[in-house]
């Protein structure tokens, strides 16, 4: 079994250890999505992780789903990433930027527009806005002819995120979001091409990760899945056949990795495993679950077949977690109440674990 501390190859990177930085909103953007010097340091603390995968930037403005979260979609936002992507690199890392399409999971309060998805019909839960959380809104379902645009936004984005330095993007396929509804058996109730079978609600996530992977290389493409997740309302009646057929298509793809969340029973991840051939990231638990992924997690999962392992809440609250882990040193908690509150508390305050002198 490989270690979590020995070196992989991911593409054209090295990874000095199997550790990803899992993406995680963190809603610190400044105004019209700008990244900040702030984002830059936070990002830079946490450089020893193997990869680094970004909180998730919206590939247009109808694709944003929460207020102060950043874009790649503008020039102004391209230049802005470059001093994060600069620092993590000076400090030895390697970042991939999460492209992220909220679909029907937005509200016209934050970006002046009615969120779109492939059908009318609404999420579950409230959407955070300028005023406060609100119900989640009935999306504008998508033409058909619609459908290529929005494909097209996820390598636009991609094509911005390599212009501004980052080594590769991963897509959002994941948690509710547009991709998930495009694959989700209760939010698509298309009946045309992207809607139906399997191979039709498949279809949508192949064509944004086959468009990337044009744009910006294969190598350089990831992609991140929650089978059967249930997150906002989305539900994958199918979740073995639906994405068993999803990373068999991809696998012709030749991209950098898929990333797997453990947002069904183990059984069904492993036949996941089989169907893929490539690169394999599991997060080991639920995201917002009350357990957080630490060693034993991460070594059950490299047991299993995985090839690196996502760590999300430890990264926040521990931008040495490597070093934590390897050392068998105590982890420091999340403070909770800072995790979208705005400023620096609770983002660039967390120390390094304080070494006896």
């Amino acid at each position: 079994m490989p270690s979590l501390f020995s070196s992989y190859r991911l593409g054209e990177l090295t990874l000095p250890n199997r550790t990803v930085m899992a993406p995680m909103s963190r809603v610190r953007a400044a105004a019209g999505g700008l990244a900040t010097p702030s984002m830059a340091t936070y990002y830079a603390q946490r450089a020893t992780a193997g990869l680094i995968v970004t909180e998730g930037v919206q590939p247009s403005l109808v694709g944003q789903s929460n207020p102060g979260t950043p874009g790649l979609h503008t020039d102004e936002q391209t230049a802005s990433w470059r001093q994060v992507t600069e620092a993590v690199h000076v400090n030895g890392g390697r970042v991939f930027a999460q492209i992220m399409h909220g679909g029907r999971v937005s509200h016209p309060e934050t970006t002046g527009l009615r969120p779109v998805g492939p059908s009318a019909v609404p999420g579950e839960g409230a959407v955070f806005t300028p005023s406060g959380p609100q119900p989640l809104p009935v999306p504008r379902a998508l033409e058909t002819d619609e459908v290529a645009e929005h494909v097209r936004s996820y390598a636009d984005a991609a094509r911005r995120a390599v212009e501004a330095g980052f080594d590769g993007v991963e897509l959002h396929g994941a948690n509710g979001y547009l991709i998930s509804q495009f694959l989700s058996s209760n939010a698509n109730l298309r009946d045309d091409r992207y809607g139906g079978s399997v191979t039709n609600r498949i279809r949508f996530a192949v064509e944004a990760a086959a468009a990337t992977a044009e744009a910006v290389g294969a190598g350089r493409t990831g992609i991140r899945l929650s089978p059967g997740g249930g997150i906002w309302g989305v539900r994958e009646d199918d979740a073995a056949e639906l994405n068993t057929a999803l990373l068999t298509e991809l696998a012709r793809l030749g991209l950098a990795y898929v990333h797997l969340e453990a947002t069904t029973d183990e059984e069904t991840l492993l036949g996941l495993r089989r169907a893929w051939p490539g690169t394999l990231v599991v997060n080991p638990t639920m995201p917002g679950g009350p357990k957080q992924t630490g060693r034993a997690e991460a070594d059950h999962w490299l047991g299993l077949g995985a090839d690196l392992i996502a760590f999300g809440r430890g990264f926040l609250a521990n931008p040495d977690l490597v070093e934590r882990l390897r050392s068998a040193l105590p982890l420091a908690p999340v403070d909770e109440k800072t995790l979208y509150q705005g400023g620096d508390a609770g983002y660039i305050t967390y120390p390094a674990y304080p070494h006896a002198a």
